[in-house]
């Protein structure tokens, strides 16, 4: 039965970034690394699409997110603080019943 081999994220990063440099053939790299083909031009693939996302406007999601965050976050203050009144009101009100 074969093996499997457990590639950190900092190996399988040196296995994309040389497969993507081209200054070896892909077989250089397998046999360097002892790595599949198929699976260093999967790493390949993957560390080039996280490079274009890195580029794109995904990077602005995460300010939409923080923006969002802080407009929930105010939201329920707000709610919290009517809650209170609420109780407060309510109290009153059963005093004169």
């Amino acid at each position: 039965m074969g093996t499997k081999n457990k590639f950190s994220p900092a190996d399988k990063y040196r296995v994309a970034l040389e497969a993507i440099k081209g200054e070896l053939t892909q077989t250089q790299i397998t046999a360097k690394h002892n790595v599949h083909a198929t699976q260093i031009a999967k790493w390949r693939k993957q560390a080039l699409e996280y490079l274009q996302a890195a580029f794109s406007n995904k990077l602005e999601l995460s300010k939409i997110v923080e923006e969002y965050e802080k407009q929930l976050s105010e939201l329920y203050k707000q709610i919290g603080q009517l809650k209170v009144e609420n109780d407060f009101l309510k109290k009153k009100f059963d005093a004169f019943e």
